[in-house]
This record gives structure tokens, C-alpha cells and sequence, in this order.
């Protein structure tokens, strides 16, 4: 986890060379993945069948999160970076610190679904126009705030490398000198909620600012995300709006403000209906031998293997990212299994708390991962060129 960079300044600037720039973009790819886990264990332990309206809404959430990583991965191989997601450090340990964000931020803690996990959820999303400035601040307080300094760096430094060139100082007149094969595209990844596009100019990378930031927080200080003038999809409310929605449990109106509350329609969200985690679980507190710890290493070791995919797709094999999707699902699946499982602990188990899924990673999962991710992309490849040829 990066954070050390922000502290060591007087304030949230935007970072000033290139190579800053590209810190700061793998610092968009920890804070885009930090949040699917907590998003993830809210969603998996609502109980099968329940609260359906409010799991289809995070679930919007976590494709969408899914797709800034790659937006965010695309705009760090654009400016000559390598996305770095397949490896221990990548992954935080919770309760976590948002990367590059201000100490005054609470860590973010794995939570099921409930009124506090949805409040954890509206602290990550909330509208940088919702966080009131106060002086001697390290880092940012907003993901806004925080892509609105990628924006500005964009800007300058794009307009400085120009003005280089044409006076002599530098060799190329942009800074998005990175390989185009190394961008995802609408072929490789799509979901309901915009899509994945290349970056290569100033242009293309603003609007992946745009669309992070708009998705999270609202487009133009309104509660909307811009999916429909970008993309021509149908408007849905922002990350924070969303779950607001649940967090009240009643639908925003058309002509609701993002101060306001929501005025339409009623969800119906019945807290009982998941199943409670202790949020600070690890594999350690799992028995050895038993069949809980081996479904929680079972799902770290898929989650590597999700990551590994991700890497692979950000670093040279875009079709990669069709094969990290349906991992998910056996995510799903590999969490319910731990969920349905009271915790070993039993004085802790009998204030109804579950086993669940554990988010640590080591380097030997990453390991097989490598090799079962490769292997798999090499067969499909070979599997289609056999097609191909036919």
C-alpha cells in the first residue's frame, strides 16, 4: 500500500513530474480495489434470496468498481506506468487506510451488511461538495478530491511536455507514450454501467477521470452519474446515492437534490436477513484441518487468482479480463460456504456471528495463480486459433 507520499506534503496537490503522476496512479488502482472487498463481503452475506433490491445495487457497484480499476489501469499504461495489482502489499489488510488519503479518515473495515456497513459505504463515496475544508490537511478527504488532482496533473503536465518539445527541451510532445497494446477495451470488459475504452491523448484520459468520478459521486453537484450523455445508457444515481437508498431505504425522485432526501419509492431491506461476520476474522483463528479454514483459504486463493488475471489483462493480454468476471461467481459461491458456518470462536458464535472470507493473500497463491492463469489464457488462445484455422 502506497501512502507515504501524500504526508510528506503540505497538502493535497497534484503531482508535479510524471513519474509523480504515475505514483499516484497506481495509488487510483489500491483505492478502486480497496473498496471491492468491503463492498463484496456486504453484498455476499446478505442471505440468498433477501433483500434482492439492495443486493442487485451494491453488485452495480462492485462492476462498476471493476471497471475504474481498468480505467484506472488504462490511464497508468497511457503515461508509460505498469499496473503492479498481483501481489501481497496490493491487497490491504483491514481495517484500511484509503491510500494517500488524510489521517483524519477513518480505516475501512470489512463489515456484513447492516446500517454501520452502509455508512462505511457512503464515507468512501461521499461528494467532495459534502466535506467541509479545513487547513493542515495531508491528503485528500474525497475520491473526488483525489482523481480531481490526477485531472489537474493531467492538464499540466500534458501542456508543459508540449511546450518542451516545441522548444527543444524534450524529445515527444505528450506524455501518453505507453504501448496501445496494453489497453483493455469494450472487447475485452463491458457491463450495464458504461464501459472500458482506451486511453492514449489528453482527451480519452480526462474522460476516464470523468467517468470515475461522476459514477462515484454525482455529476455536476447532482445526484446522477453522466452513463447517459458518455455512454447514451439509462441515468442511474451515483455510488453514494445508491447507497443512500438503502441506508433509508426509499428510492431518490427524479427532482431530489444531492442534499435532500430520497422522495421516492420505498426498498424494502430487512437488516436481519445476513448473516453478522466478525470483522477482524483471519485464517489463524480458523482450526487446522477443519473445513471452515480450508474454504477460507480456498477463497483467498481464487482471489489471488482473480488478481493474477487482472494483472495479466493490464500488462499485455487485455482478453484476460473475460476470464476475471466469472471468478466472482465462484467467490460467491466459496463465501456462502464460509457465511453458513457459525464462528469457531463459541462464546463468539453465540452472539450469532459467522466464519467468512478473509481477504489475506501470500505470495504462493500468486504463484499458482501465475501458472493457472497462463496456462488457461494459452489454451483459449490456441483453442481459438485451432477455430481460426478450421
Amino acid at each position: 500500500m502506497i501512502n507515504a507520499y501524500a504526508l510528506t506534503r503540505s497538502g493535497p496537490e497534484p503531482p508535479a513530474t510524471v513519474e509523480d503522476l504515475r505514483t499516484f496512479l497506481q495509488a487510483a488502482l489500491e483505492v478502486e480495489h480497496l473498496t471491492i472487498p468491503v463492498y463484496m463481503t456486504g453484498m455476499y452475506t446478505i442471505k440468498p434470496g433477501t433483500n434482492r433490491q439492495a443486493h442487485g445495487t451494491i453488485r452495480s457497484v462492485v462492476l462498476e468498481e471493476m471497471l475504474h480499476l481498468t480505467l484506472a489501469a488504462n490511464l497508468l499504461n497511457a503515461v508509460g506506468g505498469t499496473p503492479d495489482v498481483a501481489h501481497p502489499r496490493f491487497v490491504a489488510g483491514y481495517p484500511a487506510q484509503l491510500p494517500f488519503s488524510d489521517p483524519s479518515l477513518p480505516k475501512i473495515p470489512l463489515q456484513h451488511f447492516s446500517p454501520e456497513a452502509l455508512e462505511t459505504f457512503m464515507l468512501i463515496e461521499r461528494p467532495r461538495s459534502f466535506v467541509p475544508s479545513k487547513p493542515g490537511r495531508t491528503g485528500w478527504t474525497s475520491i473526488g478530491q483525489f482523481y480531481d488532482l490526477i485531472r489537474q496533473a493531467l492538464i499540466q503536465l500534458e501542456g508543459q511536455q508540449r511546450r518542451d518539445h516545441e522548444e527543444g527541451r524534450a524529445a515527444g510532445p505528450t506524455i501518453f507514450t505507453g504501448p496501445p497494446e496494453r489497453q483493455v477495451g469494450p472487447e475485452d470488459f463491458y457491463n450495464s454501467g458504461g464501459e472500458v475504452f482506451a486511453v492514449t491523448d489528453l482527451k480519452s484520459a480526462l474522460l476516464a477521470v470523468e467517468v470515475i468520478s461522476d459514477q462515484g459521486e454525482g455529476a455536476d453537484g447532482t445526484i446522477w452519474d453522466s452513463d447517459d450523455t458518455i455512454f447514451g445508457e439509462e441515468r442511474q444515481v451515483a455510488h453514494y446515492f445508491r447507497f443512500k437508498e438503502i441506508r433509508v431505504g426509499r428510492r431518490y425522485g427524479r427532482y431530489d437534490l444531492p442534499r435532500s432526501k430520497p422522495s421516492g419509492p420505498l426498498i424494502d431491506v430487512v437488516w436481519e436477513d445476513a448473516y453478522a461476520i466478525h470483522s477482524a476474522a483471519k485464517v489463524r483463528d480458523y482450526p487446522e484441518g477443519s473445513q471452515v479454514r480450508a474454504h477460507a483459504e480456498s477463497f483467498n486463493r481464487r482471489y489471488a487468482y482473480l488478481l493474477t488475471l487482472l494483472e495479466l489483462a493490464f500488462t499485455g493480454s487485455p482478453p484476460a479480463m473475460r476470464y476475471a468476471v466469472p471468478v466472482m461467481l465462484e467467490l460467491r459461491d466459496l463465501s456462502e460456504r464460509l457465511y453458513r458456518n457459525p464462528y469457531p470462536d463459541p462464546v463468539l458464535a453465540e452472539t450469532g456471528l459467522h466464519a467468512c472470507p478473509t481477504f489475506e493473500l501470500v505470495g504462493e497463491y500468486f504463484e499458482a495463480a501465475h501458472t493457472e492463469a497462463t496456462e488457461t489464457i494459452r489454451a483459449h488462445r490456441a483453442s481459438a486459433t485451432e477455430e481460426y484455422t478450421r
